[in-house]
């Protein structure tokens, strides 16, 4: 009985011990400084931001419509037709960033093809507009959301025509090669689509100057004529400079 009431005091005061042991163990543990803790977590990384700025040069290509109204040189109307066709042409420019404000200036060029003619409804006739090339000088001010610019433009616009009186017989009767000037105004959307690469749609309206036309003999005379023109392009643009930035 002895033994087994000291083999128990033996185990209780053993347990009472380690009670107490373990307090201090986990306190002195506490005491002790705590070490670093390495993980494998990622660096935080750069996220790349499209930047508009710098210097452009392009193609764009799309179709046209110029409504041309004539009118003979004693005010008498004569009728009006549209031209239509497509075109082919080039751009340069530069932009500047600021923000998400975006400005800058372009030159465009165009070679075309846009013809028509009607009827004329005060003579014998017929007249027939053909507009073989355009070009634009415009300031341009657009928004970027990164790399996606939505941009207005304006500016001088010229168109180089030749207009025609034709015989109702088919001969030519008079012609004259002439320039229109006046105004453009244009709406349009660019996606950066790679480093120095953006494609996009616009939208130009352009409104000639009323000019009046002299017409070679035999036809003679000359007609007051109106042109306005409707333009719808695609364009290509590369970009000259860093369309990339970094921003932590």
């Amino acid at each position: 009985m002895r033994v087994e009431l000291k083999n128990l005091l033996l185990a209780t005061v053993s347990i009472v011990g380690l009670g107490a042991l373990v307090p201090a163990f986990g306190a002195d543990l506490a005491a002790q400084p705590a070490k670093p803790l390495y993980t494998n977590a990622p660096r935080p990384v750069a996220a790349a931001i499209y930047d508009w700025s710098g210097y452009n040069v392009g193609m764009n290509g799309g179709f046209g419509s110029s409504s041309n109204c004539w009118d003979s040189d004693g005010g008498k109307p004569e009728g009006c037709h549209d031209a239509t066709g497509g075109s082919v042409g080039g751009q340069i420019g530069c932009r500047w960033q600021t923000g998400p404000i975006v400005l800058g200036v372009e030159g465009q060029g165009n070679w075309a093809h846009l013809t028509g003619w009607n009827p004329s409804v005060a003579f014998l006739d017929i007249n027939q507009t053909k507009i073989d090339a355009f070009g634009l000088v415009t300031g341009q001010i657009g928004y970027a959301f990164d790399n996606v610019l939505l941009y207005a433009k304006g500016g001088a616009a010229v168109t180089s025509n030749t207009f025609r009186v034709i015989w109702t017989t088919g001969d030519l009767g008079g012609e004259s090669k002439h320039v229109l000037w006046g105004a453009a105004l244009a709406a349009g959307f660019e996606y950066g689509f790679a480093p120095n690469w953006s494609i996009g749609f616009e939208y130009a309206h352009l409104f000639m100057r009323p000019t009046m036309v002299g017409f070679t003999e035999p036809a003679g005379g000359v007609d007051r004529i109106r042109q306005d023109l409707d333009l719808m392009t695609a364009r290509l643009n590369y970009q000259f400079g860093g369309p990339i930035l970094l921003k932590y």
